[in-house]
């Protein structure tokens, strides 16, 4: 029953990155080996929720941008981004504790998007960030929408790619109107399937996952091996607390134009203008926010259609 769920929401949705494979043990190295395997340097900023990656040099005319990727992802999933962006640009990539090799810290227990979104407000105001641009994918999003919500005056602009602002709503039976509380049990359900799942099983349902989130074949190796290095805890805390946590009614808050980049539903029968529809309703409480579709394109719009997706972020970026 667990595995169905799983799978069929990943199926359902295409919202969520993808899945642990293994356990805590996997993601032990610290911020210095895993810097110095990856060629860069982190920005001066202490937590145990997360830290960035910092490409580009502050200078007269430099923008900043936050990159927040989604679960189990490492930020060189931006890579792309971050080449198009170029000069001009500061990006700040977040790289969350306990995945894609991170180790969990103070993300092993509890939930993980709203203490990140916390921590990137703060990271905001010690770096003397003036109103960074926010673009996060999947989880990301939710963290984006967290901060923008709650902390209205520290973003300059919004970038939602690929996330609803309530996941749970998605279990709702026909007719109903699901609420957080409603959903809480099978969220239970799934977390507890989740944590139970042997290795093998999870590997299966990551790759049937990885397969439908990306349509370009060289980047499945990479998310996969994210997904391979992250931190078991983690991943099923934050998976909980994504199906759990509905933001339609703090969407009000946020101040900072906001574009919403998505794609149709994959399951069968969907069709893209149905699938407006619910993008629509789902961020109704947040007038002025542009919504586009990006067709043909998974989960990952930015490795999927890279010149729809920079097409777009670079007109954005210039409104």
């Amino acid at each position: 029953m667990n595995s169905q769920i799983l799978t069929g929401l990943v199926a359902a949705l295409g919202l969520m990155a993808n899945f642990a494979l293994v356990g805590p043990a996997s993601a032990q190295d610290g911020h210095a080996a895993h810097a110095a395997d990856h060629g860069h340097h982190h920005a001066d900023f202490e937590s145990t929720r997360m830290h960035v990656r910092v490409d580009g040099e502050a200078g007269p005319g430099v923008r900043d941008i936050i990159l927040i990727p989604g679960l189990s992802s490492s930020p060189e999933v931006w890579q792309g981004t971050v080449d198009h962006l170029g000069s001009g640009w500061r990006v700040h990539r977040i790289h969350i504790q306990g995945f894609a090799g991170a180790p969990a810290e103070g993300n092993a227990e509890g939930p993980v998007a709203a203490p990140v979104a916390e921590e990137i407000a703060r990271y905001i105001a010690e770096q003397n960030l003036d109103h960074p641009v926010v673009v996060g994918h999947s989880m990301g999003g939710t963290i984006g929408m967290m901060l923008a919500a709650r902390h209205p005056d520290a973003v300059g602009k919004l970038m939602v790619v690929d996330m609803v602002p309530f996941m749970g709503a998605m279990f709702g039976a026909p007719g109903t109107d699901p609420t957080a509380e409603s959903v809480a049990p099978i969220a239970d359900q799934i977390y507890a399937g989740m944590n139970a799942a042997s290795d093998e099983q999870y590997q299966s349902m990551a790759a049937a996952s990885v397969s439908g989130m990306v349509n370009t074949d060289a980047a499945r190796a990479a998310i996969l091996e994210d997904t391979a290095s992250s931190d078991r805890r983690v991943s099923a805390n934050a998976y909980r607390e994504l199906l759990v946590t509905d933001l339609r009614p703090e969407l009000a808050r946020i101040k900072a134009p906001t574009e919403v980049l998505y794609i149709k539903f994959n399951v069968p029968g969907m069709t893209a203008e149905v699938t407006d529809m619910i993008y629509q309703g789902s961020f109704a409480t947040l007038p002025g926010a542009e919504l586009r579709r990006i067709d043909d394109s998974a989960h990952f719009i930015f490795l999927d259609q890279p010149e729809a997706f920079n097409a777009r972020l670079d007109a954005f970026l210039a409104e």
